[in-house]
């Protein structure tokens, strides 16, 4: 076997890290059988075995392998969860327990998106893939970040409020989202208080006239700060996406909402256009794993 040739810049670890990823993908090797060991790539490729464990190395920090004490290397696989960003909420979704929040004021002629019961959908994504979502939920009262200023309304440094929940998926970090509202907007109500809220933040929202109705969604990848690397658990070269969602009703923002994911373990899943005929977004037949496709 032959590491493929690339560029003439690349080194041959890189080469060889790159014929791994491509093994990878086309399925060779499988998360219940470790890799070949060091010794074994050696021969297969004809290389030193410090060029062997150079392209390993490169693979586990982009979170494609694990390397596990006294058993060997293997794939680094978490179940991957398609998250409708936004588009239809399923029909089959359960609602949360507690009350339901107040109907907006505004007519629907269509089925309730995702903007409008977040906590609906990501029960709903859980149980249909099995599996157990928990939540730790925290408030807070701080200085307005510049951006977030921005998109509220508000000039930088001025205090919010911002609610913040620690998703978990079958005790695995999933996601952490942090909603920040205006302190005029949050003081005297529940948004205040230290739990989380029947029904949700909606239910408060719309109980004040402020259903949210739209909303404007930025999306960026960047690598993880030091306390969102240790809570993710993540490899040292797996990303954050970072989903920004400013919520608007006819009278301007709402609250900005930033969620971080771990690109390894989540997948959006965005609905575009006329969806009627559907009864919910088209997914593929079994989640893929980021793991284990190739990188560009």
């Amino acid at each position: 076997m032959t590491i493929p040739r690339g560029t003439a810049q690349s080194p041959k670890y890189q080469r060889l890290a790159a014929d791994l990823r491509r093994r990878i993908a086309e399925g060779e090797f499988t998360a219940q059988a470790a890799l070949p060991v060091e010794s074994e790539l050696e021969r297969q490729y004809g290389v030193a075995r410090n060029t062997v464990r150079l392209a390993v190395d490169v693979l586990v920090n982009e979170g494609r392998l694990v390397r596990l004490q006294g058993k060997g290397t293997y794939l680094r696989e978490h179940p991957v969860l398609d998250h409708r960003a936004y588009g239809p909420t399923p029909p089959s979704a359960p609602l949360p327990p507690g009350p339901l929040p107040p109907a907006p004021r505004e007519p629907q002629t269509g089925p309730r998106d995702c903007l409008a019961a977040p906590t609906t959908v990501y029960l709903g994504e859980a149980a249909e893939a099995g599996r157990e979502l928990t939540t730790d939920f925290e408030m807070m009262i701080v200085r307005a970040r510049v951006d977030i200023a921005e998109r509220l309304g508000l000039r930088p440094g001025e205090a919010i409020v911002v609610r913040r929940q620690l998703r978990m998926l079958d005790r695995e970090p999933y996601s952490i989202e942090e909603s920040h509202y205006r302190a005029g907007l949050a003081a005297g109500t529940p948004l205040m208080e230290p739990d989380q809220i029947d029904g949700g933040d909606e239910a408060v929202l719309a109980a004040l006239g402020r259903t949210e109705v739209g909303a404007v969604d930025h999306l960026v990848a960047r690598m993880p700060g030091p306390e969102e690397a240790q809570w993710f658990q993540g490899g040292p070269g797996v990303p954050l996406m970072v989903q920004t969602r400013v919520t608007f009703d006819r009278r301007g923002p709402v609250r900005v909402i930033e969620t971080r994911y771990s690109a390894d373990r989540s997948r959006l899943v965005y609905g575009v256009g006329d969806l009627a005929a559907r009864a919910q977004l088209p997914a593929p037949a079994a989640p893929v794993d980021p793991a284990r496709a190739d990188a560009p």
